[in-house]
C-alpha cells in the first residue's frame, strides 16, 4: 500500500482525518492520496455558497458517488444558504479571492472544525487550496483562523498541489467522468463568470452540462 512521504503526514501522528470537500474533481486526488495511505478520513460537505440548488445537487451527488465507490463516509451537511448570503452582504462586488472569499471559507470551515470536535476529530484539513483558481495561502489561513476556534482542532496545511497533485487531480476527473462545474460555485462567481464569457463572445454556462470526457449531456 501507498504511504504519505514524511512532509505529507498528517499534524500529531494522527490517522483520523475530517476533510472539508467541495467537489468531486477537487478532491479526488487528495481522498485517493489519504485513502491509498491508510487514513482514517471522513468526508464533509458544507458547501452553501454553491448557487443554484441544481449546482449544488449535482456537485453534492458526484461526490457521494465517489466516496460510495471507495467506502468512505460522507457526511451531508446543512445548506443554510440565507446564512451565507447574510454573511457576505455588502460584498457582492468584491472580486475573487477577495475578502468574501475569505469569508465563505472561514465560515465553511468554522462549520467543519465544530463537526470535527463534537465527533473527536483532531485534524481537519480541505481540497478548496488545490484549485488553480483559489490563492493556497488564502484558503490555509481561513483554516487556521477556524480550527483555533476549537481547542484541540488542528487545520493540516498541506499543499495538495504538491507531488502531482494537481495533474492526478485532473486525471482522475476523467477517469471517474466528474461533473465539470464551469464557475467556482456561489450566485456571484456565475455572474461574473457569464458576464465575462458575454464580452468575450464566449457562450453563457449550461447548468448541468459539461462533464469529463463528454462535450455535451442530456438534461
Amino acid at each position: 500500500m501507498k504511504t504519505l512521504p514524511n512532509n505529507c503526514l498528517p499534524p500529531n501522528g494522527e490517522k483520523k482525518v475530517l476533510l472539508h470537500s467541495c467537489c468531486a474533481p477537487c478532491s479526488g486526488s487528495v481522498i485517493e492520496m489519504m485513502h491509498k495511505s491508510g487514513l482514517d478520513m471522513t468526508i464533509y460537505f458544507y458547501n452553501p455558497n454553491i448557487h443554484p440548488t441544481k449546482e449544488y445537487e449535482i456537485r453534492k451527488s458526484e461526490n457521494i458517488r465517489y466516496a460510495e465507490k471507495l467506502g468512505i463516509p460522507f457526511v451531508d451537511a446543512d445548506y443554510d444558504t440565507d446564512n451565507w448570503f447574510e454573511l457576505t452582504k455588502g460584498h457582492e462586488n468584491d472580486p475573487e479571492r477577495g475578502e468574501r472569499c475569505s469569508m465563505c471559507f472561514e465560515m465553511r470551515f468554522v462549520k467543519t472544525a465544530a463537526y470535527a470536535a463534537a465527533h473527536q476529530f483532531s485534524v481537519i484539513t480541505s481540497c478548496l487550496g488545490i484549485s488553480r483558481w483559489k490563492d493556497f495561502n488564502q484558503v490555509t489561513q481561513a483554516g487556521i483562523r477556524a480550527a483555533s476556534l476549537f481547542p484541540g482542532v488542528t487545520y493540516w496545511d498541506f499543499n495538495w498541489r504538491k507531488d502531482g497533485g494537481s495533474s492526478r487531480m485532473y486525471e482522475i476527473a476523467k477517469e471517474e467522468q466528474f461533473y465539470q462545474q464551469e464557475y467556482c460555485g456561489c450566485i456571484y462567481s456565475l455572474r461574473d463568470t457569464n458576464k465575462w464569457r458575454k464580452a468575450n463572445d464566449r457562450p453563457l454556462i449550461k447548468l448541468g452540462k459539461s462533464f469529463y470526457h463528454f462535450k455535451d449531456t442530456p438534461d
